[in-house]
């Protein structure tokens, strides 16, 4: 398939993406600043807290996204992507200074699955919003690119409480995340505009065509036959053909937030609990971090070429390779590559399996594959923390946590690749017109 000629970049276009990439690095932070947290939770005597108590804590956040996210799917249409956004960044803003100020593990508890409800609902609005308001040729670069802003967010928490911990109070670690209160949220009130299609949705038309010109998108046009959302959307995905494809995918998204949350919750304790200091510990989840950063780029260049089934089987099975070399207690010089690869793989991998999403469903429900994906990957985010604690909790040898989510990593891969092929349509044979037995032509 050819790909798009990419459209010139507009001024506003440069704007946008600044701005989106900013609102990615607060959310980034905000995910990762809990796992940073966790030693020092543990550590404050006054809360008592156990590790069960600080899994369940983690997949609360989880449980708030999907709450988050379901409000999103639900008004999306009604408020558009600019009242999404500004609500959500607003929510978990706040509640990173309840965070701060919590007095103990209750309002603590409460103030993160708070804070997962705002970025339940940023998260996909924000994907969404930079692909539709990203010129042709170009969407595919856009979100990756914020989504790296995303990640190197999620490497800065560790890295600030590398710094900081455990000389200052964890508090001091989520009034930062608050900054987006009183910077991101006024710049985006005053520079986000809403999306033409949106617009055009509430009878706006004229304002949908400036805004498209701005962004040099093409004139906005409301789709002719959508497919009725039976179901909430989830009887076309059933369909003949689909039902396979759709609990495959579901279940390969389940796997990927499932280490994802799992991973960046307990890394830091789980490197501590196997030696490390404090702040070396939190240095060597800046590494994973690092890692899931530094392959976006390149894995999403490897999708493009080699289909994204591969590179998702790839780093579900690298992230599990990389546990296994972490298990054996390496030498630094293999430890530090393993942890970057872990990044990839088990950090990573969800934009991996977006596009996945994207590539294998048709694309009038695409939408809906996606937001259904997501929510039974938000199941698997729930799970992760627990399963985290739990597993730490039982008095089994430190490797079995490196043994049971490598196995997790492996069931994602297998269920990547069992995806059927083809967009799920049924294929209709083509008929081959009979050959016509052409005169005989004399030579003159």
């Amino acid at each position: 398939m050819k790909a798009e000629p990419a459209t010139p970049r507009t001024p506003a276009t440069s704007s946008f993406l600044l701005l989106t990439a900013v609102i990615a690095l607060f959310e980034g932070y905000d995910l990762s600043v809990y796992g940073t947290t966790v030693p020092s939770l543990l550590a404050t005597p006054s809360w008592g807290l156990s590790k069960g108590e600080a899994g369940d804590i983690g997949s609360l956040t989880a449980l708030g996204m999907l709450i988050g996210a379901a409000v999103a799917g639900a008004t999306g249409r009604r408020l558009g992507p600019r009242r999404l956004l500004l609500g959500g960044l607003s929510l978990f803003s706040l509640c990173m200074i309840a965070s701060g100020a919590a007095a103990g593990p209750g309002s603590f508890a409460a103030s993160r699955f708070l804070a997962g409800v705002g970025l339940g609902v940023v998260l996909p609005t924000l994907t969404a919003v930079v692909a539709e308001m990203s010129p042709a040729g170009r969407r595919s670069r856009a979100i990756g690119a914020v989504m790296a802003a995303s990640c190197l967010g999620s490497l800065s928490a560790p890295l600030l409480g590398a710094w900081l911990l455990p000389d200052v109070s964890f508090r001091v670690l989520y009034f930062v995340g608050a900054g987006a209160l009183v910077t991101v949220v006024p710049w985006a009130a005053l520079r986000l505009p809403d999306s033409p299609l949106h617009l055009l949705r509430t009878g706006r038309p004229e304002e949908a065509v400036r805004v498209a010109e701005r962004f040099g998108l093409p004139e906005p046009r409301l789709p002719a036959n959508a497919p009725k959302d039976r179901l909430l959307g989830l009887a076309p995905l059933f369909a003949r053909g689909l039902a396979l494809t759709t609990v495959l995918l579901w279940l390969t998204a389940f796997c990927g937030l499932l280490l994802t949350f799992a991973f960046g919750t307990w890394l830091p304790t789980i490197m501590q609990t196997g030696g490390f200091s404090t702040s070396s510990a939190l240095t060597l989840t800046c590494l994973s971090w690092i890692g899931a950063s530094a392959g976006l780029v390149p894995g999403g260049v490897l999708a493009d070429r080699l289909g994204p089934r591969r590179v998702v089987a790839g780093a579900f099975l690298a992230g599990a390779g990389g546990l296994l070399v972490i298990s054996l207690s390496p030498a630094r010089w293999l430890l530090y590559p393993s942890l970057m690869v872990c990044g990839l793989g088990l950090l990573g991998v969800q934009a991996f399996v977006n596009a996945f999403v994207v590539e294998r469903m048709p694309s009038e429900l695409r939408a809906s594959a996606m937001g259904w994906a997501l929510s039974a990957g938000r199941l698997g985010a729930i799970v992760g923390p627990s399963l985290g604690g739990r597993i730490l909790a039982s008095g089994l040898d430190l490797k079995w946590s490196f043994y049971i989510f490598a196995a997790i990593g492996a069931l994602g891969a297998l269920a990547a690749v069992c995806v059927p092929r083809g967009d799920g349509r049924p294929r209709t044979r083509r008929r081959v017109p009979p050959a016509v037995a052409l005169p005989a032509v004399r030579p003159s």
